[in-house]
């Protein structure tokens, strides 16, 4: 069904549930991997460099926040890698997935109730609007 999956996290709950659908689409076919997408935004980047001047130790810090995600994926056995990129989030993963032209992306959903959402959008929201290929947004 799906090859290349693309998978949108930032290590909260709502991402490893979407991990979790990530590795049922990644089961349906043999030979199918996913990339696990976390994007840093500004101000979480500004902050991490604020409070830890070494690359390595800032890099280990930023990777252990989607340890919850990797460890989805490692308990099912599925193929994965994990790409960091820098950025405002929804703009970025649309970018990542149209220009890797990933089959698939699969990403949690904050739960925003409607006004909030109508107000601030929803990275989740932004992405379906805008990617070239289906999107699964997981509550």
């Amino acid at each position: 069904m799906y090859n290349r999956i693309l998978l949108a996290s930032d290590g909260s709950a709502h991402a490893a549930r979407a991990a979790e659908h990530a590795v049922h689409l990644a089961k349906l076919e043999t030979g199918a991997t996913v990339t696990v997408l976390y994007c840093i935004d500004g101000s979480t980047s500004k902050t991490d460099v604020l409070k830890e001047d070494d690359r390595t130790l800032l890099l280990e810090k930023r990777k252990n926040r989607i340890q919850s995600t990797e460890k989805v994926l490692e308990e099912a056995d599925v193929s994965y890698e994990v790409e960091l990129i820098k950025g405002d989030p929804g703009p970025k993963i649309v970018e990542y997935a149209n220009t890797n032209k990933f089959e698939v992306v699969v990403i949690g959903s904050r739960g925003l109730n409607g006004f909030q959402e109508m107000v601030l959008g929803s990275v989740s929201h932004k992405v379906a609007k805008r990617v070239n290929c289906p999107v699964m947004i997981v509550k």
